[in-house]
């Protein structure tokens, strides 16, 4: 008597790169805008003068990303990166106004379908971090050189901002 083997589905796996995702959906480039978001670059000067960059988990994938979020009703942009910073990963400090880069990718939505969003980046020198925040046990952070950082998190444009940051206007924008 022959064992029959039942046949595996084949794993559904998502493309690494934004490249490779909208290379697999090209109705997403040309159908759809981009959807804006906002992120914090998160940061502290550790005791030898490096610098350190907090990375978080995503809810969803476990993957390491920056804290962003959509845009807020009555919040400027650095106002609603700052408010993630600190809902995401606890994190409190001088936001600087203006972005220090932006990136693209792919947001899988909770309809299996997928949105293209750009994420304006602002840098936060982080003074205080609470133990108790909003999403405190959803993520995982990690206080990482921005080597590290870089090679963390998925997308190309924001590993290129990582291993190439640089603070800028330290002490110039508010406390947040």
């Amino acid at each position: 008597m022959k064992t029959v083997r039942k046949q595996s589905k084949p794993k559904e796996t998502k493309p690494k790169t934004l490249l490779s995702q909208l290379a697999a959906m090209p109705d997403k480039l040309f159908k759809e805008d981009f959807r804006q978001q906002y992120g914090a670059l998160c940061f502290r000067i550790v005791d030898d003068g490096n610098i350190e960059i907090l990375l978080i988990t995503s809810r969803d994938s476990g993957r390491w990303v920056i804290p962003k979020g959509w845009p807020m009703k009555k919040k400027q942009p650095h106002e609603a990166a700052a408010l993630e910073a600190w809902q995401e990963a606890g994190a409190r400090g001088v936001v600087r106004k203006k972005p220090v880069g932006r990136y693209t990718y792919l947001k899988w939505l909770s309809d299996r379908d997928v949105s293209p969003c750009m994420v304006d980046i602002y840098q936060i020198e982080v003074k205080e971090m609470a133990e108790d925040f909003k999403e405190v046990g959803q993520r995982r952070l990690a206080w990482v050189t921005p080597d590290e950082a870089a090679r963390r998190v998925r997308e190309i444009e924001l590993k290129s901002i990582l291993v190439d940051f640089k603070p800028r206007g330290r002490g110039k924008s508010g406390q947040v």
